[in-house]
């Protein structure tokens, strides 16, 4: 009997369920979307490590500037990578097929750190990736189809799966947010409306390219016109609505440890942004308009636990740790304006995750 591999198991059940859906457009898929194809690093990676930390407990962190490692979305590389701090290859997932897996936007760990989850914006698909296995092992859309059914976007940025086995997505074209059921791969409630696009939260959305749980289960979203940032509880009720100060294109809010919210801006000269959401006062910022330090377009800035703040920088190819108190850089994956696949280089790093579930330190006798 033959073995399939899975991700042609996986190819053939998309598109038997897409059979079964409303006709989508399909899209033209331009050399550009393909980036260098099928791509890795050609480090022998070790074993994958089983989760033994929580987010509320996680494993031993590094000295220095980076205190974990970070799993990077490398977009035009077709791949995830993961990084140690020291800057090793711990762990990597090229794409299995381009049809099914290309161009990932972002990636972020499940609570419980056994999965990830990674959406692909000009695939019109979302994934779920066992840590493990390193497989695909659930996904939703069709590829290469856009649509506004209950099993389509049109360029999904965003993508959590929740402790509940709640798959939640921002659908930016099709204005709307979408709550779908993992185990039966349903649309189960969906925020905005196909075809309305205006800041009216939850009823309506403008643009929503962001989408991030909170520890109480709340939301946040991020719209782009505008740069509106909200917060809205599970049953649809708004707690708070700003416009982020001094962002022109705002990227994936997510919250400080504080209470606080830091914000990328997706332009050139790019910049990040800390403001507080009761005051909309900027508490830090960064930017800078020429050379070595300054952003092209990031997507994604998060607060690390020790203070500082990780970015992916992605039109200059390259992840980034900024000194919270300086303000400079101070760690850096990638080689600055020189896309690459090899170690030490990105192409178009579009999203990122810290892992604090597994003890690579330990293993690898990090400090």
């Amino acid at each position: 009997m033959r073995t399939w591999p899975a991700a042609v198991l996986l190819l053939v059940f998309a598109l038997a369920a897409a059979a079964q859906e409303p006709a989508g457009t399909p899209i033209t898929v331009t050399p550009e979307m393909r980036g260098a194809g099928v791509v890795s690093s050609g480090v022998k990676t070790p074993p994958p490590l089983p989760a033994t930390g929580t987010e509320t407990a996680p494993v031993p962190a590094w000295s220095g500037p980076l205190p974990y490692p970070v799993v990077i979305a490398d977009r035009r590389n077709n791949r995830l990578i993961e990084i140690a701090p020291d800057k090793r290859v711990v762990w990597e997932l090229p794409s299995p097929d381009l049809r099914i897996y290309r161009g990932n936007d972002d990636v972020f760990f499940s609570p419980d750190g056994n999965s990830l989850m990674v959406n692909e914006e000009d695939n019109y698909d979302i994934h779920i990736i066992d840590y493990a296995s390193r497989e695909i092992v659930w996904s939703y859309g069709q590829p290469d189809t856009k649509g506004a059914g209950p099993r389509q976007f049109n360029f999904p940025d965003d993508a959590h799966l929740l402790a509940d086995g709640t798959v939640m997505t921002a659908d930016i074209r099709n204005c709307r947010v979408m709550f779908i059921d993992r185990d039966k791969a349903e649309l189960k409630e969906q925020w905005g409306q196909p075809g309305t696009c205006r800041h009216d939260p939850p009823r309506f959305l403008n643009l929503p390219n962001g989408i991030t749980p909170l520890a109480n289960g709340d939301v946040l979203i991020t719209e782009i016109p505008d740069s509106w940032i909200t917060r809205i509880t599970r049953a649809g009720k708004v707690v708070w609505s700003i416009r982020a100060p001094h962002v022109r294109y705002p990227s994936d809010a997510y919250p400080t440890h504080d209470g606080q919210v830091i914000v990328a801006d997706y332009s050139k000269p790019g910049r990040v942004v800390i403001f507080d959401p009761a005051t909309g006062a900027v508490t830090w910022e960064y930017v800078e308009k020429s050379g070595e330090k300054m952003l092209n377009h990031p997507s994604l800035a998060l607060e690390l636990p020790n203070g500082n703040i990780i970015l992916n920088d992605d039109w200059r190819n390259r992840v980034l740790v900024i000194d919270r108190g300086s303000k400079q850089i101070v760690w850096q994956y990638g080689v600055t304006d020189k896309p690459g696949h090899a170690p030490g280089y990105l192409f178009y790093p579009d999203g990122l995750d810290i892992d604090v579930f597994h003890d690579w330190k330990t293993t690898l006798g990090g400090k």
